[in-house]
């Protein structure tokens, strides 16, 4: 279990430069980007992160979180816990010209200064990682079935639908 709370801020070219591992907790309430997104959340993401630089040269991030949300039902919108996990792939570069030129395996990150902004860059992963929808099992959700229909039963009319185009036959006159 980890333990150990990353730093907010790293010098990423040191640590590939010597391999270094990362690995750690930061605080799930740090995050105001998620926050926006998916409500308060409390607890821990636990991260992993390996600084290497591959045979091409590319510094690089090989990279892993886990943590679990508090999300929103779609259905009756009480939170609920969510796993979610993400593994990705970073290359570390200063412009956009050079992240251009990376291989399509990884993903950007651009460090300015020296310094990566090690928050944002676990908060774009997680927000990455959400799920599309969320729904509790239809047994434990406060809204049942018969109340996500938008009215009573459609019943089938003996008689046709009115065309949209008769409002235009009537004003060229063809009635």
């Amino acid at each position: 279990m980890l333990t150990t709370r990353l730093p907010g801020r790293v010098e990423p070219y040191k640590l590939a430069a010597r391999a270094e591992h990362l690995e750690g907790l930061m605080a799930l309430d740090a995050f105001a980007r998620l926050t926006e997104a998916v409500g308060q959340q409390h607890g821990d993401v636990e991260v992993w992160l390996d600084f290497s630089v591959d045979p091409q040269g590319r510094r690089e991030i090989h990279g892993r979180l886990r943590a679990t949300l508090q999300l929103p039902c779609r259905r009756c919108l009480r939170p609920m816990a969510q796993d979610v996990e993400s593994q990705f792939l970073l290359g570390m570069v200063t412009s956009d010209a050079l992240a251009a030129e990376l291989p399509s395996t990884h993903e950007p990150v651009l460090v300015e200064d020296e310094q990566l902004n090690l928050l944002t860059v676990v908060e774009d992963e997680l927000i990455l990682s959400l799920p599309q929808v969320v729904y509790h099992d239809e047994a434990d959700c406060a809204v049942s079935r018969d109340q996500l229909t938008s009215g009573e039963d459609a019943v089938a009319s003996s008689e046709p639908a009115a065309s949209p185009f008769d409002v235009l036959r009537h004003l060229k006159g063809k009635s």
